[in-house]
């Protein structure tokens, strides 16, 4: 069975840049700040993977949380 989550995630680098007044070459200043991502999957751990698919850690993405929605 499946169920929708809510994943919290940002961009480390993009963080960084941003508090240091410089800005990421790619992607957005708004990635310093948490966004909310929905993803449907069998359990959390499928959520994190699909989320990590999508945004990789090696580019810098973190997850904060994820939770069932």
């Amino acid at each position: 069975m499946t169920a929708r989550y809510e994943v919290a995630i940002y961009n480390a680098e993009v963080r960084r840049l941003v508090y240091t007044g410089d800005h990421h070459r790619d992607l957005a200043d708004s990635w310093s700040e948490t966004h909310y991502v929905e993803v449907v999957a069998e359990n959390a751990d499928r959520a994190r993977a699909k989320i990590f698919n999508r945004y990789p850690r090696d580019r810098g993405f973190v997850i904060e949380a994820v939770k069932e929605a």
